[in-house]
């Protein structure tokens, strides 16, 4: 009896110290989306996306921006790309962001961002059809779909 618990406790110890950990040390997570966005002095976009890691972590997601100044237009991006900073999990991806953005577009048009939520950055960058002209103040919102 002593001798069959000594053999599965090295076995499960084996198994253990072979088994890889999930999610440690630091990943890079990456941001596809389309979103729509608005603007006549008051800013709201919205869209959806999907948020990839390279510690295989990944999520479906929501977008959600809203803001304020001197900005009009209506613009549609599809496909656009984000590259967040270094973070330990997919978790710290999630929240608001606090973004200015400067816009001057007319037909097919390039739009760019880059935002930060604490110790978390994004840099987001795509093309799109519409129009916009202004300066604003946005907040930009992820939140994982359910």
């Amino acid at each position: 009896m002593k001798k069959t618990c000594g053999s599965v406790s090295l076995v499960l110890l084996a198994a253990c110290l072979m088994a890889p950990v999930a999610y440690a040390g630091s990943t890079k997570c990456t941001l596809t989306f389309d979103l729509q966005e608005w603007a006549a002095m008051y800013e709201s976009a919205k869209g959806s996306g999907k948020i990839t890691c390279d510690n295989g972590q990944a999520a479906d997601v929501t977008i959600r921006g809203k803001g304020g100044g001197l900005s009009v237009g209506k613009f549609k991006i599809k496909d656009g790309r984000g590259s967040f900073t270094e973070v330990s999990s997919i978790d710290e991806v999630f929240g608001k962001y606090v973004a200015t953005e400067r816009d001057a577009a007319a037909a097919k048009a390039a739009d760019a961002w880059a935002m930060t939520k604490g110790k978390v950055s994004l840099a987001l960058a795509g093309t799109g059809q519409g129009w916009e002209l202004g300066f604003s103040v946005d907040e930009f919102i992820i939140e994982k779909k359910n």
